[in-house]
């Protein structure tokens, strides 16, 4: 199954404008991208995808499209660094809070460009298990 590529590239620039608010206003903001991730990874339906898909022009399977495994990979990334960015705020460790909301906007950012960190990620970890089940055998 797959998801059309507007979808995703919305569903990022809402990830870097929430967490963004977040780190000016207040970083009780970032439970808005949080609790989306945590209902997307519960239920497979990403509130803020569901939502976009009214504005497409075109039928969704005309659009280039992007894995929905690798998206919910993705997202379990995004959702724990979220959460422990939030936690580090209010357990009054700011700077570990920092860190974690700029590694989720610098993905995301970078995501928007064309480079998917996650990606690559996922890649490598589906290579070491790969090889290590093959030096088993």
């Amino acid at each position: 199954m797959s998801i059309p590529k507007p979808l995703v590239q919305t569903n990022q620039a809402f990830i870097v404008v929430t967490v963004v608010m977040a780190l000016l206003l207040h970083p009780a903001i970032l439970l808005i991208p949080f609790v989306v991730g945590a209902y997307t990874l519960i239920t497979k339906k990403n509130p803020v995808i569901l939502w976009s898909r009214r504005f497409l022009k075109k039928p969704m399977a005309s659009y280039l499209q992007e894995d929905r495994d690798q998206q919910l990979f993705n997202q379990w990334i995004a959702t724990i660094c979220l959460g422990l960015s939030f936690l580090f705020f209010s357990i009054g460790l700011p700077l570990l809070g920092f860190a974690f909301s700029v590694m989720v906007i610098v993905a995301a950012g970078v995501a928007l460009m064309g480079y998917c960190i996650g990606c690559t990620i996922r890649y490598r970890y589906m290579m070491w298990k790969h090889n290590r089940t093959k030096v088993q055998a």
